[in-house]
């Protein structure tokens, strides 16, 4: 790794500097550096790479804290080693072959992504919550060969094996003593998009270290990290938020906090217990943390959110509670990460998701395909290094409409099929729901277009509030006529118990539409 970065010139120095500062680079005793250098050319850049690397590093550091306790490095690596010969042995896993692992967020996941990764397979990350006739199709459409699910989840129509006890084929596997060959090439990491509106696709990726260099060092040139910091993940790992700062933790050395299940207390508690410098979240688990009394949490530096909008109110109220610690990083499972917005640019521009990495490109197209103007709303392109395979002429659309401010910054005004054109003017429904997420009273807000008869599309807002304080529709309508415009107010307005969110803390819009329709 840092002979591919003296390699980018003037970029390697900066780097170099960089990865000082946050504590990756420095002395490694000979023997750890061969290690580290056989962990690369076995298995590339690959979950099973990084533990490696990790493991030959940093062996006695802890690697993983859940429920169950902790694991070191060098005890994830061997189990991941162990578990790797019996997935070859009993399964045939290997190159060709499509392993999908359904596990939340505990130490079977890392474990059983390093193994599936040591054998150069592909790896299928599935949702948790998938069932039914969805998971039969996604699971016969990904050509998926063998099943790695927690024996907690419900049973699976699936006509392949189902491996659950990771730790008994991990034991076996040490104590035979046989290690698996290592793969020629490594096998493709293959993301499910969120599918809040119809049935997740696969978005499939193949990475190369150069191609990750410059985001990453850019990355920890603006989010201040440093190397062994404890790092609670709250979204799951397979959702690729979770998995980028997952990769991040174990490029840095980091132990990484993970909870079965998100519970604001718990997260709260985990925070303070285990000293963490970093927490990462979508946004409404900074809104659950925010309805408990604020903790004392003086470790706590950096707090990334992301895989949804973030409402400029909630990042202020956060920044008020435990400082300036919110990043906003703006990506998705197919563009990957796009842009980051510091706490100083979310305080001076509320709203905005940043600027992209170096490496990355991010353009916001007119009609002709021409970088908009500043103030000029387009769609969002975008290009770099966590792109996904299969971006046309190296600029994926992102499926999002933004602009660019004066001084550079992005924003994005909503997705390019959520706008509506009600009455002749354009509507942008997140516009109108960050705007509502910040009124007393609102606890939750989606913002929707619906058909209209007269009109084409109308706006529809269904509200979650606040029970101690709730608002009336007027008062709702008022301030969108009053602080926006009158083609803007939601000609519905409905207050329902809950919003549907999937795991990853988007809006459920179908789920929703059939909620409120009966």
């Amino acid at each position: 790794m840092f002979a591919k970065l003296v390699e980018l010139g003037g970029f390697g120095v900066e780097a170099a500097v960089t990865l000082t500062r946050n504590g990756l680079l420095g002395p490694v005793p000979p023997a750890a550096l061969a290690r580290v250098v056989e962990a690369y050319r076995h298995f590339h850049v690959t979950p099973a790479a990084g533990v490696a690397i990790a493991a030959a590093r940093w062996p006695d550091r802890t690697a993983v804290v859940d429920e169950a306790g902790s694991l070191t490095f060098g005890e994830l690596d061997a189990r991941a080693a162990g578990l790797a010969a019996e997935l070859r042995r009993r399964y045939a896993v290997g190159p060709g072959r499509t392993v999908a692992v359904m596990w939340p967020n505990d130490r079977g996941f890392p474990l059983a992504i390093a193994a599936v990764s040591r054998l150069g397979a592909d790896l299928l990350l599935l949702n948790t919550g998938l069932a039914g006739p969805r998971l039969r199709e996604l699971l016969t459409r990904e050509g998926v060969d063998v099943l790695i699910a927690a024996p907690d989840l419900p049973p699976v129509d699936f006509a392949g094996p189902r491996v659950s006890d990771l730790d008994a084929l991990a034991a076996a596997g040490l104590a035979t003593g046989s290690a698996a060959e290592p793969p020629r090439r490594p096998g493709r990491l293959v993301l499910l998009t969120s599918g809040t509106t119809g049935t997740p696709k696969g978005a499939p990726r193949r990475l190369s270290l150069a191609e990750l260099a410059e985001p990453f060092v850019s990355m920890l040139s603006t989010v201040p990290l440093r190397g062994g910091e404890p790092m609670l993940i709250a979204p799951p790992l397979f959702h690729g938020l979770g998995l980028l700062w997952y990769g991040a933790a174990l490029v840095l050395g980091c132990p990484v906090v993970l909870l079965r299940r998100f519970d604001a207390d718990a997260v709260l508690d985990a925070l303070a217990v285990e000293r963490a410098a970093a927490l990462v979240a979508v946004p409404v688990m900074l809104r659950r943390l925010l309805d408990r009394p604020p903790r004392r949490l003086p470790e706590l530096r950096v707090v990334v959110s992301g895989g949804s909008a973030l409402p400029p109110g909630l990042a202020a109220a956060f920044m008020d509670a435990y400082g300036e610690v919110v990043y906003n990083l703006y990506g998705s499972t197919e563009a990957g990460w796009a842009a980051l917005a510091t706490p100083a640019e979310l305080r001076a521009a509320p709203g905005t998701v940043g600027r992209p990495p170096r490496g990355a490109t991010v353009r916001v197209a007119g009609p002709d395909g021409a970088e908009q103007p500043p103030g000029e709303v387009g769609r969002v392109l975008v290009s770099g290094g966590l792109t996904f395979t299969g971006a046309a002429d190296g600029l994926l659309p992102t499926g999002d409409l933004g602009h660019r401010g004066p001084d550079g910054l992005l924003f994005i005004d909503g997705r390019d099929d959520d706008m509506i054109v009600s009455g002749g003017e354009n509507v942008f429904p997140q516009e109108v729901e960050n705007l509502l997420a910040g009124r007393p009273g609102v606890a939750d807000v989606a913002v929707l277009g619906v058909p209209d008869e007269e009109y084409g599309q109308r706006l529809a807002a269904y509200v979650v509030p606040d029970p101690d304080a709730p608002p009336t529709a007027d008062d709702l309508r008022k301030a969108v006529k009053t602080e926006l415009a009158a083609y803007k107010v939601p000609r519905d307005v409905v207050f329902v118990e809950a919003l549907p969110r999937n795991q990853t803390g988007k809006v459920d819009r179908t789920r929703l539409l059939e909620q409120v329709t009966g």
